[in-house]
């Protein structure tokens, strides 16, 4: 039989989840709807759809733009509505994450910039043992480069160089078997709008230098 004590803290443990729940569920949601508003805002797709991921930890788009790239960005939010699997996920996951795919015409050559010490297990790249390999500080954070075209790190450190915060910018890859500019970020409400931007614009005003 269980004593007082501990039926009072079960109780007092479950009114909190609830209350972490309607809470953490409320500002997902509003994290959601806003990312997705300011998203068709600065992109202005001329054809988009949404998946949503399930529960309330983001969401899948898909967006054909007006020059005819094709954009395909994931949203994955920390489960703030749980109490129990949030500070697991702070301590596995640690933030937000935005990966942005954008689908180009013409690109060729590779190059990868990885934040140092960002994964736990840094994802493979295809022939990296035909490719180059330095490190370059950006921001006072260290990226592995890997590539076989210096002029395209060049163009990633530019890129990332123009955010508003640029240790948020944890990976940036070129690849040309796929024809992807892949970038994979911390997305934060204050400074979404203005690297939503920020990324369209210099693709589109460098991307002849891709070729």
């Amino acid at each position: 039989m269980l004593s007082g004590d501990v039926v009072a803290a079960l109780l007092l443990l479950a009114g909190a989840a609830v209350i972490q729940f309607f809470r953490g569920r409320k500002l997902n949601l509003a994290l959601v709807q806003f990312y997705a508003s300011q998203s068709v805002e600065v992109f202005k797709p001329v054809d988009k759809t949404y998946t949503w991921l399930g529960g309330y930890i983001g969401y899948r788009a898909s967006f054909e733009l007006e020059d005819g790239t094709k954009l395909e960005y994931t949203l994955t939010l920390l489960p703030r509505h749980s109490l129990l699997y949030f500070p697991i996920s702070l301590l596995t996951n640690r933030h937000d994450k935005l990966y942005l795919v954008f689908r180009l015409k013409e690109l060729g050559g590779e190059a990868h910039l990885i934040q140092k010490g960002y994964y736990r297990l840094r994802p493979s790249i295809e022939n990296e043992i035909t490719l180059l390999k330095e490190v370059i500080r950006i921001a006072k954070r260290d990226y592995e480069a890997i590539y076989d075209k210096k002029s395209y790190v060049e163009w990633i450190v530019k890129f990332i160089e123009g955010f508003s915060r640029p240790e948020n910018v944890k990976h940036v890859s070129l690849t040309p078997s796929t024809k992807v500019l892949y970038v994979q970020m911390k997305p934060e409400p204050e400074t979404f709008r203005k690297d939503m931007e920020h990324t369209y614009s210099f693709l589109r005003a460098n991307m002849k230098k891709l070729k």
